[in-house]
């Protein structure tokens, strides 16, 4: 029997943060558990957004970095034997019978008696300048993803945006950079109450309401970039060494939608067991919707258990739904 043709209990479908959890868990339940990610690295949006980010809102770190969630959460998945599959796509779910899929790749084929999904929103792409030329220097000094805070050390950074990842990546800059301003089309932002009260205190200079209104600069990089007032005639320019644009990003289902899943626009849906409509398939995580979901990590590692102790239940009904806690485990070093 080829790798291909082993019939796994749990196969994961994402290996981010959530996925990674789920599969550790899985590991507790003893389950023959296999990971499928599309990127070429485990983390998913954690690992290609904000490695270098620091994360305040997952329980027992009073900050992490990305970088060091992933890599823990990959260390504590490791505890127990696991089959991960990097750069492969999932292309296409077969249900083949009660408990037993296929799982179509584009690398090749998979079988699964489960299936969980954790795939976040799905493939994404961030939201660009429209301004002419922008996308001349994005090989330089305009970036839409933050991947090594050294290049930035003792530089003037302007960043752009108004949200979370906007705010996050002006409070962590702020020690690193020489200066550190921030121009958002409102006066008002959008990120968490505590990270604005934290960025008013702040160093990082503020600029409300002005959208971007012309790139200067050469051949190779932005050299200032003038902002013109949201509902006014200034205009307000600012020499930079960095342009940090955070719009947001606009994700793409993909292949998910055509896997028979019901779906509440971009979002699978499940039941209180995270469940989908299809029997043997769960989902965990930021792509998932049910009543009262709320989009945290935090809130997708309360999820992934769930998915995993009905999946097994399912599997093995003999096993309980409810497993022991894990203060009950020992691991060895």
């Amino acid at each position: 029997m080829t790798e291909s043709d082993k019939l796994y209990d749990i196969t994961i479908i994402g290996g981010g943060p959530v996925g990674l959890f789920a599969a550790f868990y899985a590991g507790m339940r003893n389950a023959k558990t296999k990971i499928i990610e599309s990127l070429p690295v485990l983390g998913g949006q954690v690992s290609l957004l904000y490695p270098e980010k620091t994360i305040y809102d997952v329980g027992g770190y009073a900050g992490v970095t990305g970088k060091e969630l992933i890599h823990q959460l990959t260390a504590q998945m490791q505890h127990f034997e696991q089959t991960v599959c990097l750069e492969e796509e999932v292309t296409a779910i077969d249900k083949l019978g009660e408990h037993h899929f296929r799982i179509t790749t584009s690398k090749g084929i998979h079988y699964s008696k489960t299936i969980i999904i954790t795939t976040g929103q799905g493939s994404f792409q961030p939201r660009k300048l429209t301004l002419e030329d922008a996308d001349i220097y994005e090989e330089t000094n305009l970036h839409y993803i933050v991947k090594h805070l050294d290049q930035y050390r003792d530089k003037t950074v302007l960043i752009c945006g108004g949200g979370d990842t906007a705010v996050d990546w002006a409070l962590t800059l702020e020690s690193i950079a020489k200066k550190v301003i921030l121009v958002h089309r409102r006066d008002r932002f959008r990120a968490h109450e505590g990270s604005v009260e934290m960025l008013k205190a702040s160093s990082v200079e503020l600029v409300t309401p002005y959208v971007p209104h012309e790139l200067h600069g050469n051949k190779e990089s932005i050299q200032s970039v003038s902002f013109k007032e949201t509902r006014g005639e200034k205009i307000m320019t600012f020499d930079v060494d960095y342009f940090i644009v955070n719009y947001g990003f606009v994700s793409s289902l993909g292949p998910i939608k055509d896997w028979g899943l019901s779906l509440d626009q971009s979002n699978i849906v499940v039941n209180s067991k995270m469940e989908t409509n299809i029997k043997g398939i769960y989902a965990a995580g930021d792509g998932i919707t049910f009543d009262g979901k709320i989009k945290l990590i935090a809130t997708g590692f309360g999820e992934a258990p769930t998915a995993v102790n009905h999946a097994i239940h399912s599997i093995y009904p003999k096993q309980h739904a409810q497993p022991i806690q894990s203060t009950k485990l020992h691991f060895e070093d």
